[in-house]
């Protein structure tokens, strides 16, 4: 027989071969091991909703999601049954754990907070971050919030010596010019209606562009509306992303050559790395422009949110509005604020972190079953998905009592560890344990000056044009803006 011959017989051999093997692991990914997850998680008592071919539950979520979504809400802060109605309808069925599929993935829902606290501290390195995958990757990169191991290590130490406390006491005149900016605009507003959500998100893109990369909002102009952009798009599963940020970077480098150091921003302090003689301690060009990425995304979201969430809460409730212009007075008088005084306010502090319990800006923690693992009473099979529902924590009467859902600063008056008994895996706005938001401070002490400053000169209340539709976009942000009506004091 010749080699042609040979050849014309073995090819369709091979060819079957292949196939089946493609058959055998598809079968293995979209029915045997998602119902085997089920019966061993069901023979725990941990139930849900039925697995389903292919699709898994998303059908379902996607139907229960688009019926909430399609219409305003009216004033309430019970934000839950809205943005995640597949979660506070199968825990209230199932109970406090709930196994779902997203595809042939399993997902277990923890709201149980001891559980939430030992995944989140993961002491054993049992539950790292889940893959990051499609179009958020291409948003964050490999950078602090995406990556793992070693490498997230080193970025962890570059972001807390960017923002430990000697730095962002030295951020504050940046904060206070950049609201007096935004202050000056209201000016052509008072007596009149004024959407704060997009002042929002201009006063914070000028921040993180002065504190951390030593830049301005008009010159990160470009990098702010393709970040929009970008966010809005991802929303819809659907993007190209190109950031402009080597601009930024090829600007720091012209700092090295004319003051022989890049700076003590995050940076400069990137940049320091990139440049860094060993080896082993240098990050690539591509990490620089992922933690900027990052940072900036970050830095921006969660400070806009909770800025705007503050201000529609304050002019609903104006008694609390005006208990913290008293405090603000109290400490600044007409002055700017200052470091100081930032660090003393007490109803201020109140208010952010009930801010904070009812609108958090990340919904959902993720975290990867490494390995075969044990949390507490369960046993948790390999590969499969923990997800900790930040709301369903948050909102919880068995924890906050029967007013969860109202908006009372009062409940924090002694404190985060006093309001959650001493258990803080039911308040995570910033997340827990050694993966917990880094620009926490950051974003604190920005609010703080921004609304002392506003309370210094306007109060608001709320217009009669504003439509409550809290929607879930990357972070929890209002649909259709927040709008109030600007008073001059």
């Amino acid at each position: 027989m010749g080699v042609l011959e040979t050849i014309t017989i073995l090819l369709p051999c091979s060819l079957c071969l292949y196939l089946l093997f493609f058959l055998i692991n598809f079968l293995r990914i979209i029915w045997w091991s998602p119902f085997r997850i089920q019966r061993v998680m069901n023979s725990q008592g941990i139930r849900g909703p039925s697995y389903r071919l292919i699709h898994g539950n998303t059908k379902e979520v996607l139907n229960m999601r688009t019926a909430t979504m399609s219409k305003p809400m009216g004033l309430s802060h019970n934000i839950f049954p809205r943005l995640q109605p597949h979660l506070h309808s199968w825990l209230n069925i199932y109970g406090r754990n709930v196994l779902m599929w997203y595809g042939p993935q399993a997902l277990l829902v923890i709201t149980e907070s001891e559980y939430a606290k030992e995944v989140l501290n993961d002491k054993e390195k049992s539950y790292p971050k889940t893959d990051t995958n499609g179009f958020l990757k291409k948003l964050l990169g490999d950078g602090l919030a995406t990556s793992k191991g070693e490498k997230w290590a080193k970025q962890r130490k570059l972001a807390n010596h960017a923002f430990y406390a000697e730095s962002l006491k030295n951020m504050v005149p940046a904060m206070i010019e950049s609201v007096e900016m935004m202050l000056e605009r209201w000016k052509h507003c008072e007596g009149k209606e004024i959407e704060v959500f997009e002042e929002f998100k201009v006063l914070t893109s000028e921040v993180i562009s002065r504190t951390a990369f030593g830049s301005s909002y008009l010159e990160g102009k470009g990098i702010f509306e393709m970040l929009t952009k970008m966010v809005t798009i991802f929303s819809r599963n659907f993007f190209k992303i190109r950031l402009p940020v080597l601009r930024d970077i090829r600007k720091r480098e012209k700092v090295l050559t004319e003051q022989g150091n890049f700076g003590t921003d995050l940076l400069g302090l990137l940049m320091e790395a990139y440049n860094d003689p060993e080896e082993t301690n240098r990050i690539t060009l591509e990490d620089v422009v992922d933690e900027c990425k990052t940072f900036y995304i970050a830095g921006h979201e969660t400070t806009t949110n909770l800025l705007s969430w503050a201000t529609l809460l304050l002019a609903i409730d104006t008694e609390w509005q005006d208990k913290l212009r008293k405090e603000v007075f109290e400490l600044f008088g007409e002055q700017k604020p200052n470091a100081e005084g930032i660090a003393r306010m007490k109803r201020m502090t109140m208010v952010i972190n009930e801010t904070l319990r009812l609108y958090p800006s990340v919904i959902n923690f993720l975290r990867k079953v490494e390995r075969e693992s044990i949390l507490g009473r369960f046993v948790l099979p390999a590969n499969i998905t923990v997800t900790i529902p930040t709301l369903s924590l948050h909102l919880d009467p068995h924890i906050w009592g029967e007013d969860a859902h109202l908006f009372n600063p009062e409940r924090f008056s002694g404190g985060v560890a006093k309001a959650t008994n001493n258990n803080p895996a039911v308040y995570l706005p910033f997340g827990l344990g050694p993966r917990n938001c880094v620009g926490m401070n950051f974003a604190i002490n920005e609010a703080k000056i921004a609304l002392s400053m506003i309370l210094q000169r306007y109060a608001f209340t709320l217009s009669p044009t504003y439509i409550h539709s809290p929607t879930m976009r990357l972070t929890v942000c209002p649909e259709h803006g927040i709008q109030v009506m600007l008073h001059p004091l």
